[in-house]
């Protein structure tokens, strides 16, 4: 089985380039969306016939949660004769590291958040090997090509590709660069491109009080000018 794993921001259209690829490459695919507090994406799924498991990490790490269950993931799809397994997760704060040593890895962005945002993002888009840009047919040439300029500022090694959600266009390129994921069975013994987002701290545990005094573990104070 065949796996890549999709990233990106909150409503920069993975799902709809999930689904024009799933068109494209004609192949048996399989889904497992990781959410944080809920998703409408299942019945996009469903409506499209593509198998698909939803998984909401609630008040924990969304990133830990990936890891958590990821690997429950790979044995789900090869359970059900999956030939494509994708995986798509929002990151919520730029700072996710969803992408995982060995698999073909895409983020996605949109065009309409800004010319700087690419270089707001973290590992999601740095440790990515395919940037896909969406609702580029929005903005004009040139705010395109600026565009595609700051993502290969921010990661200078990936292959930017522009797909449009609506009508798939740019959706071929991407199936063949999927085709050429390598297979796996198990990801055991395999490692996160970067570190998860780091904190062990009293608010993790449930604390809600402000203060010094309720502040232990993993803290990290600002110094503020006078």
């Amino acid at each position: 089985m065949k796996m890549i794993t999709v990233a990106g921001p909150p409503s920069s259209g993975k799902t709809s380039v999930i689904l024009r690829l799933a068109e494209s490459l004609k192949l048996n695919i399989g889904v497992v969306k990781f959410d944080c507090l809920t998703s409408f994406d299942k019945a996009r799924y469903k409506a499209a016939g593509i198998p698909v498991q939803i998984g909401l990490s609630g008040k924990f790490c969304p990133d830990h949660f990936f890891v958590n269950n990821v690997e429950g993931g790979v044995s789900w799809g090869l359970r059900n004769g999956i030939d494509v397994l994708i995986t798509e997760s929002a990151g919520l704060c730029n700072r996710c590291s969803p992408h995982i040593t060995g698999i073909t890895s895409v983020c996605v962005v949109d065009a309409l958040s800004g010319v700087h945002t690419p270089r707001k993002i973290g590992p999601m888009l740095k440790f990515a090997d395919i940037v896909v840009v969406t609702k580029g047919d929005i903005v004009s040439q040139a705010e395109r090509e600026v565009f595609a300029w700051s993502v290969k500022q921010a990661n200078g090694s990936a292959q930017v590709l522009s797909v449009n959600g609506i009508t798939g266009q740019g959706a071929f390129m991407l199936s063949k660069k999927v085709l050429e994921a390598r297979e796996i069975t198990s990801l055991t013994d395999s490692r996160l491109r970067f570190t998860t987002p780091a904190a062990a701290c009293a608010y993790c545990t449930g604390e809600t009080r402000i203060g010094e005094n309720y502040q232990m573990g993993m803290m990290r104070k600002m110094e503020y000018e006078i």
